[in-house]
């Protein structure tokens, strides 16, 4: 069966939690990506920011993005898969928690992100349609 190592998008790179949130912008904008793992200084993966997390907690909240950390949005445990687990492991992650992309850890170490998209190109159509419509639905 297929593996989250075999579809994933490689070399992730990572925000740090102590960079502000215009540094991620200007990350996300330069590398042409909606999302950047948050990383702390342990290297261990805190959370997920998205260009939509700047937008609703940042931008229309008035704060600074030059002064707010990207560590500040990190909420909670991040939601990963391992490196080594099979598609339906995949799927049933991002349906339940209702993701569309998963950072992928080896270890502790990240090594890469599943993005809905990827899961598109590797998997049969009626696994990825019941994926889209259990992540879409409230």
């Amino acid at each position: 069966m297929t593996t989250a190592r075999e579809i994933m998008t490689p070399r992730a790179e990572c925000v740090n939690a102590d960079e502000t949130v215009l540094d991620a912008a200007q990350k996300m904008a330069r590398l042409g990506v909606g999302s950047l793992p948050i990383c702390g200084t342990d290297d261990r993966l805190k959370g997920v920011l998205t260009d939509r997390d700047i937008v609703v907690k940042v931008l229309a909240q008035g704060k600074d993005p030059k002064s707010c950390q990207a560590g500040e949005l990190a909420q909670g445990e991040a939601v990963t898969i391992g490196a080594d687990d099979d598609a339906a492991e995949i799927l049933s992650t991002m349906a339940t928690h209702k993701v569309r992309r998963l950072p992928v850890i080896d270890g502790h170490k990240l090594v890469g992100i599943v993005a809905l998209a990827d899961v598109a190109r590797a998997l049969p159509d009626r696994p990825v349609g019941d994926l889209v419509d259990a992540i879409s639905t409230d």
